[in-house]
Protein backbone atom coordinates (compact mmCIF):
# COMPACT_ATOMS: atom_id res chain seq x y z
CA UNK A 1 0.00 0.00 0.00
CA UNK A 2 1.18 3.22 -0.64
CA UNK A 3 -0.55 6.33 1.18
CA UNK A 4 0.02 9.90 -0.37
CA UNK A 5 -0.97 12.80 1.48
CA UNK A 6 -1.25 15.64 -0.83
CA UNK A 7 -0.21 15.82 -4.42
CA UNK A 8 0.90 19.10 -5.88
CA UNK A 9 -1.23 21.61 -7.62
CA UNK A 10 -0.27 23.15 -11.22
CA UNK A 11 -1.33 25.45 -13.20
CA UNK A 12 -2.52 23.27 -16.47
CA UNK A 13 -1.01 24.47 -19.87
CA UNK A 14 -2.50 27.19 -21.38
CA UNK A 15 -1.72 25.85 -25.50
CA UNK A 16 -4.68 23.49 -23.78
CA UNK A 17 -7.08 25.44 -21.78
CA UNK A 18 -8.78 28.92 -21.93
CA UNK A 19 -8.64 30.54 -18.88
CA UNK A 20 -7.33 29.74 -15.48
CA UNK A 21 -7.21 25.70 -15.02
CA UNK A 22 -5.67 23.88 -12.26
CA UNK A 23 -4.58 20.29 -11.99
CA UNK A 24 -3.64 17.82 -9.28
CA UNK A 25 -2.57 13.98 -10.50
CA UNK A 26 -3.86 11.49 -8.77
CA UNK A 27 -2.57 9.10 -11.02
CA UNK A 28 -0.24 9.25 -13.72
CA UNK A 29 0.42 5.30 -14.40
CA UNK A 30 3.40 3.60 -15.50
CA UNK A 31 3.44 0.57 -17.29
CA UNK A 32 1.70 -2.15 -17.04
CA UNK A 33 -1.34 0.38 -15.52
CA UNK A 34 -2.65 2.50 -17.87
CA UNK A 35 -5.40 4.67 -15.98
CA UNK A 36 -4.33 8.73 -15.05
CA UNK A 37 -6.42 10.45 -12.97
CA UNK A 38 -6.60 13.93 -12.12
CA UNK A 39 -8.13 16.36 -10.31
CA UNK A 40 -8.95 19.23 -12.22
CA UNK A 41 -10.18 22.48 -10.99
CA UNK A 42 -11.93 25.47 -13.43
CA UNK A 43 -12.35 29.29 -12.71
CA UNK A 44 -15.39 30.50 -14.19
CA UNK A 45 -15.85 31.00 -18.19
CA UNK A 46 -12.54 28.07 -18.28
CA UNK A 47 -12.07 24.95 -20.34
CA UNK A 48 -10.38 22.20 -22.11
CA UNK A 49 -9.39 22.63 -25.86
CA UNK A 50 -11.32 20.11 -28.03
CA UNK A 51 -9.59 16.73 -27.63
CA UNK A 52 -10.71 13.20 -27.64
CA UNK A 53 -9.27 9.99 -26.06
CA UNK A 54 -8.41 6.61 -27.64
CA UNK A 55 -10.24 4.74 -25.11
CA UNK A 56 -12.45 7.09 -23.82
CA UNK A 57 -12.72 9.34 -20.63
CA UNK A 58 -14.93 9.35 -17.55
CA UNK A 59 -15.68 12.70 -15.55
CA UNK A 60 -16.66 13.03 -12.09
CA UNK A 61 -18.27 16.25 -11.32
CA UNK A 62 -16.74 16.84 -7.46
CA UNK A 63 -17.63 20.89 -7.00
CA UNK A 64 -19.51 23.84 -8.79
CA UNK A 65 -21.22 23.62 -12.10
CA UNK A 66 -19.74 22.90 -15.73
CA UNK A 67 -20.50 21.95 -18.99
CA UNK A 68 -19.82 19.37 -21.57
CA UNK A 69 -20.15 19.43 -24.85
CA UNK A 70 -19.21 17.39 -28.34
CA UNK A 71 -18.86 18.52 -32.28
CA UNK A 72 -22.66 17.67 -33.02
CA UNK A 73 -23.54 20.62 -30.53
CA UNK A 74 -24.77 18.06 -27.69
CA UNK A 75 -24.44 19.66 -24.44
CA UNK A 76 -24.90 19.06 -20.93
CA UNK A 77 -24.55 20.93 -17.53
CA UNK A 78 -23.30 19.10 -14.86
CA UNK A 79 -22.78 19.20 -11.21
CA UNK A 80 -21.13 17.90 -8.39
CA UNK A 81 -21.97 14.33 -8.10
CA UNK A 82 -22.71 13.38 -11.57
CA UNK A 83 -20.46 11.64 -13.75
CA UNK A 84 -19.99 11.73 -17.75
CA UNK A 85 -18.56 9.01 -20.22
CA UNK A 86 -16.99 10.36 -23.29
CA UNK A 87 -17.14 7.98 -25.77
CA UNK A 88 -13.39 6.45 -27.59
CA UNK A 89 -12.56 9.18 -29.91
CA UNK A 90 -15.62 11.47 -29.50
CA UNK A 91 -14.34 15.55 -29.94
CA UNK A 92 -15.75 16.97 -26.83
CA UNK A 93 -14.61 19.53 -24.27
CA UNK A 94 -15.42 20.50 -20.90
CA UNK A 95 -15.30 23.56 -18.27
CA UNK A 96 -17.05 26.17 -16.01
CA UNK A 97 -20.27 27.88 -16.59
CA UNK A 98 -19.58 31.40 -17.00
CA UNK A 99 -20.01 31.93 -13.46
CA UNK A 100 -19.04 29.32 -11.29
CA UNK A 101 -16.18 27.05 -10.89
CA UNK A 102 -16.39 23.81 -11.64
CA UNK A 103 -14.19 20.81 -10.40
CA UNK A 104 -13.97 17.46 -11.83
CA UNK A 105 -11.77 14.02 -11.64
CA UNK A 106 -11.07 13.13 -14.87
CA UNK A 107 -9.79 9.84 -15.70
CA UNK A 108 -8.39 8.25 -18.92
CA UNK A 109 -7.01 4.44 -19.78
CA UNK A 110 -3.98 5.11 -21.69
CA UNK A 111 -3.10 3.05 -24.51
CA UNK A 112 0.34 2.13 -23.99
CA UNK A 113 1.88 5.34 -25.67
CA UNK A 114 0.76 7.92 -23.24
CA UNK A 115 -2.95 8.66 -21.79
CA UNK A 116 -4.29 8.43 -25.13
CA UNK A 117 -5.25 12.07 -25.38
CA UNK A 118 -5.20 14.16 -28.91
CA UNK A 119 -5.63 18.17 -28.20
CA UNK A 120 -7.29 19.93 -31.15
CA UNK A 121 -7.96 23.71 -31.20
CA UNK A 122 -9.69 26.03 -28.32
CA UNK A 123 -13.32 25.70 -27.91
CA UNK A 124 -13.95 29.87 -29.17
CA UNK A 125 -15.48 32.07 -27.57
CA UNK A 126 -18.62 32.40 -30.09
CA UNK A 127 -19.02 28.06 -29.20
CA UNK A 128 -18.89 28.30 -25.56
CA UNK A 129 -21.04 30.94 -25.13
CA UNK A 130 -23.53 29.28 -27.45
CA UNK A 131 -22.89 26.11 -25.36
CA UNK A 132 -24.24 28.28 -22.44
CA UNK A 133 -27.22 29.41 -24.15
CA UNK A 134 -27.98 25.69 -24.78
CA UNK A 135 -28.06 24.42 -21.19
CA UNK A 136 -29.69 28.16 -19.69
Amino acid sequence: MEHITSTPTGKAPAERFTGDVYLNMIEAPTEPARLAAGLVRFTPGARTNWHTHTNGQTLYITDGTGLVGTRDGHVVKVTAGETVKCPAGEEHWHGATENTLMAHIAMVVGDGNGDGTTWLEPVTDEQYAKAQATVA
